[in-house]
């Protein structure tokens, strides 16, 4: 099998498509110029402004539109629009088998890791986890060109200044992982990867400090964190705390559960639902190297 995507070149047919939360349609007129100063041509699904509930239309129109994306050979690469929640109500009705023979890009992030996690666990195949365009007007700058260079070249480096509880090595390895709740609710599921041996990248928004204690609590007792190659610790914003405070960090939470192991830990990698959005190819293999003054994160 084909483990390997081609990278986008101009002239490319990209499709936006919502298979998760309600998009606006303001946001996304304001993301296809964006995309079309790229030399991209751009797509979108037929229900993407579709309401129904929370959701980008009902299940069966979230379902029809990224299937013709995933079958349509012409497509080089998915742009899921937002996130919020519902991708996991249409991912075990979705046929892959074109996609497989014809891989392509799915990019986005948050509620979009089912994707990530399921074409991993089942098809070996990277994913991209980068913002989206119902965000792109709101991104930091610097963020598009990442995306943009992240779509059209191989080789991404990030270095930045080391964190106080980042743990010092260098590894290799496969990087998996995405929005921690959405690994937390795979967990058992035919979409939920195998953490050994691999690189994790977490992050989350809005969780109280309690439940981020309690879904690391969780992989530590049922051994993920046991066999890791490294972790990469993003941005874990918007945190709440009860009546009665927690005590600890988010960053002092995750420590916490991993500190008897020996890999390389990285935290505050720019990734999540921050304007600092950098894009990580998820399901590559991915070089970390940490040390006391800076960490270096790179694909080639």
């Amino acid at each position: 099998m084909n483990n390997t995507i081609p990278l986008l070149q101009k002239g490319d047919l990209v499709a936006i498509v919502a298979p998760a939360g309600i998009v606006k349609e303001e946001n996304i007129r304001k993301a296809i110029p964006v995309l079309e100063s790229w030399g991209l041509q751009v797509v979108m699904g037929k229900h993407i402004f579709d309401k129904s509930q929370v959701f980008a239309g009902d299940d069966p129109s979230r379902i029809e539109d990224f299937q013709r994306a995933l079958d349509d050979t012409d497509v080089k690469a998915i742009l899921c629009a937002r996130g919020g929640y519902g991708s996991v109500r249409i991912i075990d009705q979705l046929d892959f088998s074109t996609f497989v023979r014809h891989p392509k890009w799915i990019v986005g992030f948050s509620d979009i890791t089912v994707f990530h996690s399921h074409i991993l666990r089942n098809f070996q195949l990277p994913t991209l986890h980068a913002c989206m365009p119902n965000s792109y007007y709101d991104c930091d700058p610097g963020v598009l060109d990442n995306l943009h260079k992240a779509l059209f070249t191989s080789d991404i480096v990030y270095q930045f200044p080391t964190h106080k509880l980042s743990r010092a090595g260098a590894t290799e390895g496969i990087v998996t992982g995405g929005n921690l709740s959405i690994l937390y609710n795979l967990r058992g599921t035919p979409s939920a990867v195998d953490f050994k041996d691999k690189i994790l990248f977490i992050e989350d928004i809005g969780e109280h400090y309690y439940h981020l204690d309690r879904m690391m609590q969780a992989f530590l007792r049922d051994g993920q964190l046991a066999n890791l190659n490294g972790l990469i610790v993003g941005q874990f914003s918007e945190m709440k705390d009860g009546s009665i405070p927690f005590g600890k960090s988010a960053e002092e939470i995750i420590f916490e559960a991993v500190r008897d192991y020996n890999y390389p830990i990285a935290f505050n990698f720019m990734a999540g639902h921050i304007r600092k959005n950098f894009a990580l190819r998820l399901g590559a293999p991915l070089y970390l190297s940490v040390n006391q003054m800076d960490t270096i994160v790179s694909f080639s």
